[in-house]
């Protein structure tokens, strides 16, 4: 069996992070660097991305790459259940939630954005506007007649 070969990522708070090169060209971003660099032992600065978080993202490319799964619907268009891995894995808080959805944006890792959207979706169902703006602490920017007049703009989206 031969040794992988290990790169270096480099967040924005200057942690440095040893990772096998077929884990971290999960990024999409991160493998584009590779091909166009042409050398892995150069160390990859990612400035969009602290430390904190770029080791979660790391944790989670490492089990993809052992695990892969996907977020498919069936036929029906129902959403399989999460396997435990990934309901640990989401159950943060939620700054941290939100800071992971950036990070796998800006690396370009698709499960992993498909992953904490749909975390932060779940979040959402079934909850009316007001439940939503207590899970996420938003305060009322509107005046009442703003709000109305917004509604009255966007009536064509309400369920009827």
């Amino acid at each position: 069996m031969t040794t992988p070969t290990l790169i270096t990522l480099i967040s924005s708070d200057e942690e440095e992070f040893k990772v096998a090169k077929e884990v971290a060209e999960h990024s999409v971003t991160v493998k584009n660097i590779i091909e166009d660099v042409n050398d892995t032992s150069q160390p990859i600065p990612l400035p969009n991305v602290n430390g904190k978080i770029l080791k979660k993202v790391i944790e989670y490319c490492q089990h993809y790459h052992d695990t892969p799964h996907e977020i498919v619907t069936d036929n029906s268009g129902k959403i399989p259940e999460l396997d435990e891995y990934c309901k640990t894995f989401c159950n943060v808080e939620q700054q941290v939630l939100f800071e992971t959805i950036l990070a796998s944006n800006y690396l370009d890792i698709k499960p992993l954005l498909d992953l904490t959207c749909r975390a932060v979706a779940n979040m959402i169902r079934g909850k009316t506007p007001e439940e939503i703006k207590k899970v996420f602490n938003i305060k009322k920017d509107f005046s009442p007649e703003e709000e109305e007049q917004v509604r009255k703009e966007n009536e064509w989206c309400e369920e009827r």
